[in-house]
């Protein structure tokens, strides 16, 4: 049988893991500042200057599905990490 990580019961395991995601997170939300950055910068100049609501929008919708990507992403590494994926196949 193999060796399991101790699991998010564990205080300190789960400590440790929840950081691991916040500074995934913490970096994808950097990332998507660059990406959103140069969306709105690409499209200003192909289209010319921009309304307001274009920009929230190019930021919602560039920023959002960058930031939802990563949260899920981030959920399955935890998921996989902390061994919760293999202590569901062993309910016995």
């Amino acid at each position: 049988m193999q060796h399991l990580p101790p699991g998010l019961d564990d205080p300190d395991y789960a400590a440790f893991a929840w950081a691991r995601y916040r500074m995934i997170m913490r970096w994808m939300a950097l990332a998507t500042v660059v990406i959103v950055g140069g969306a709105v910068l690409l499209l200003d100049f192909v289209y010319g200057p921009l309304s307001w609501v274009a920009i929230a929008a190019a930021i919602g919708g560039f920023g959002g599905t960058v930031m939802l990507a990563a949260a899920l992403m981030g959920l399955v590494f935890l998921s996989s990490g902390s061994g919760h994926d293999e202590r569901v196949k062993d309910i016995d």
